[in-house]
This record gives structure tokens, sequence and C-alpha cells, in this order.
């Protein structure tokens, strides 16, 4: 049975920016706010409105998260009625109570006077320099998680993890800061592909690898270059990702994401194929490859 959201009251009071599809803020009957987050449309003036399938993969993608270890933004799948007709939307539960509040990386890295970029800039050593130079979160620690989350995005295909999609909670009244759980995930598991066209990718086999090898890309850049995930790994180039490849990769269980993708019951049998299919691909061929890499580097 399908989550209706319909009965949730809507809150004119808080807003939410960003890309990936329109958001409203609700209300459920205990006062508990969600961000609700609405399909894209990508073309306005198609009778036919076409959706992406970003709700879909934020939902999925924040449930392999947390399968992973991370602490994740708590999501769920339903209905939502936009334009006179009920569309499967995704609501996120707003996490910025008890005096907490979210703060993107990207306002944190506005913050570094004497950074190279401002605050959205994606590369990579001024995201770097950024960690070392912020002061509400030791940057030992934050530098591990943010490895850690590189390697989990290059997992999932995730090629939007830019400054404004993660980031702290900080409490200025209590003075106490922390990573603020995974978010905004839309961007994983190809979330642009429709049904027909994966039934196309499945049977090609130069498709899927494409979708290994060539693309998704990081959003990430080095010398204004997008990192390439299966390059940039494999390479072992750099220390702080070979660790988090090592903390991440030895996390992931297969059978464990195949049974949480199994249980949404909002997507079609070829979906649930296609993303199991690509998945266990992306592990062998990224993940795992570089896994036995490191490990034959290290001598173990």
């Amino acid at each position: 049975m399908l989550n209706n959201f319909n009965n949730y009251k809507i809150n004119k009071f808080k807003y939410y920016d960003g890309r990936n599809g329109n958001k409203i803020c609700l209300e459920d009957e205990f006062g508990a706010k969600y961000m609700l987050k609405t399909p894209p449309v990508k073309n306005e003036k198609d009778e036919n409105k076409y959706y992406t399938n970003g709700c879909i993969s934020e939902h999925i993608g924040c449930l392999i998260y947390k399968s992973l270890g991370f602490k994740t933004q708590e999501t769920k799948l339903g209905l939502y009625n936009i334009n006179g007709k009920n569309k499967l939307c995704v609501l996120c539960k707003d996490f910025e109570i008890n005096n907490k509040k979210l703060f993107k990386f990207a306002e944190i890295k506005n913050s570094i006077i004497s950074s190279s970029e401002n605050g959205f800039g994606v590369e990579l050593s001024s995201v770097l320099e950024a960690i070392e130079e912020q002061s509400n979160i030791d940057p030992i620690k934050l530098k591990e998680f943010y490895f850690n989350m590189f390697i989990a995005d290059a997992f999932l295909g995730n090629f939007d993890r830019h400054n404004g999609n993660w980031g702290l909670l900080l409490d200025d009244i209590n003075k106490t800061s922390e990573i603020a759980p995974i978010y905004d995930c839309g961007s994983c598991l190809y979330p642009a592909l429709d049904d027909e066209k994966i039934k196309e990718i499945l049977i090609n086999p130069e498709e899927i690898e494409a979708r290994i090898y060539v693309f998704p890309n990081s959003i990430l850049k080095i010398n204004g270059q997008k990192i390439n995930y299966f390059e940039y790994i494999s390479s072992l180039e750099n220390k702080d990702c070979n660790e988090a490849l090592k903390r991440i990769g030895r996390k992931i269980d297969l059978d464990k994401i195949n049974k949480i993708i199994d249980g949404i019951e909002e997507i079609s049998d070829i979906r649930k194929e296609f993303y199991k299919t690509m998945l266990k691909l992306r592990k062998e061929k990224i993940i795992d490859y570089s896994l036995n890499l490191l490990s034959e580097k290290e001598g173990l």
C-alpha cells in the first residue's frame, strides 16, 4: 500500500532550496517537519510531462547509505497531488531540530577567506583545504567522512555530490557541531533513465560498461577535469581515499542491498533488476578491483 502524503499540512513558513525537483515543507499530525521533494519535469510544454526518477533514487540511495553504516536522512516514498494528479514523491524528514541548523559545506567553505575558490567550487584540492581550515569539526574526522562519502558515491554512481548537498549541523545556542546526516541522493542510480531505456541497456554489454567506466563521473575536479571514479580510485594515488576504500568497500553487502531494492514496491521489476545488476558490477569492477590492487600494493 502506497503512502499518501495528501493529509499532511503545508508549512508555509519554511522553504528549501536546491535543484532536483520542487520542494515544500509538510507537517504530520504530531508537528514533525518534512521536506516533500517532487519529481522534476523535464519539459513543461510536453503534454506527456516526462518525470525523472530522482525521488526513487533519493529514497533508495539513503537506504543503501544507511546499510553502509552512515547516518542518513529518513525518507519514504508516497503519493502527493500535483496539478490534480497523484505523483510519486519522496518525503524527507527535516533534521533541523533542537536548535540545530544545517550549514551546507558551501557556506563553511565560503568562510575560508584564503580559499582560491568560492563555496561551491569543486576543485578537490580546494575542498580538502577548506576541510583542513574549518574549525567546527576535527579536520581528520571530517576528511575521513568526506572520503567515505566519496567511495559510497562512486558505488552508487552519484554525479552531483557538490558542496551544497552535504554539510554540518551547528547549534549556536549550545555551541555544538556535528556532521549532518547524508541527504540529497537524488543523483544516484541513473535517475534519468526510464524503464524502456533500462531494458535496452541490460541487453547491451557496451552500454553497461560505459555506465561503469566512462560515466557518471564525480562532480569533483582535478585541474579543471571531472574525476572519473574508476580511474581515480584504482590509481591508489590518494592515501585518504585508499583508507576509505577499505572502510566502505568491505561494508558493501549485496545481499542486504538487494533485499532493500526488492522491498521497494513502487518500482518495476525491470528497474529492480537494473539497480541490482549495476550495483553488483560497480562493486566488482570499481570497488573490489581497486581493493585487490590495494591489497597487492600493501602486500596483504
